[in-house]
């Protein structure tokens, strides 16, 4: 699978796929336009083993709900990625066996080095 999911009114998702030459058959996925599906989001959690690395932490709707101060289990953390957008951290790419969440630098930089060389 090659998959993106990510925000298009995102300033940093814009410029994390404008650095990167993707290949046709990588799906592009908005996840304010059509959510992640919960097979989907099975899927990431069956291959990083953890609902937690998904959650967006610096989301209004998370500071909002006073997420922070709770101790989530990873169902409830689950409930509320499949909830609302807001709450996945993007942009999460899957490729192949290998998935990339988030836009901290060296994750940018091996998806650099993954679709531009």
């Amino acid at each position: 699978m090659k998959k993106v999911f990510y925000l298009s009114t995102c300033d940093t998702c814009k410029r994390i796929l404008e650095k990167l030459t993707l290949p046709e058959d990588v799906i592009l996925q908005d996840i304010k336009k059509e959510h992640i599906s919960e097979s989907d989001l099975d899927f990431l959690y069956k291959n990083t083993r953890s609902y937690e690395i998904l959650l967006n932490k610096r989301a209004k709707k998370y500071t909002e709900a006073g997420l922070k101060d709770e101790n989530l289990s990873e169902e409830e953390i689950k409930s509320y990625i499949l909830s609302h957008y807001t709450f996945l951290k993007r942009p999460v790419f899957i490729i192949e066996d290998r998935i990339f969440i988030g836009n901290d630098k060296q994750t940018v930089d091996a998806l650099k080095s993954l679709f531009n060389e």
